[in-house]
């Protein structure tokens, strides 16, 4: 047993949305392009709540 990560998780490069159940932790799901993640939002909302949360890029969320 060693000493636990301090560093944070880097995220990949893409667009972003958490899927989750009410009342639960959610799943940050990634996608390469902007089309693939509405289409994938679209698709999980018809079961779960779906929360868009946008670009990321350079470990930075990018804002338009």
């Amino acid at each position: 047993m060693g000493r636990p990560p301090t560093k944070p998780a880097r995220l990949k490069d893409g667009f972003y949305i958490e899927v989750k159940n009410s009342g639960s932790s959610g799943v940050r799901i990634r996608r390469d392009t902007k089309e693939q993640m509405l289409l994938a939002a679209e698709e999980y909302s018809k079961n779960k709540n779906v929360v868009i949360l946008g670009e990321m890029r350079n470990d930075k969320w990018v804002t338009e």
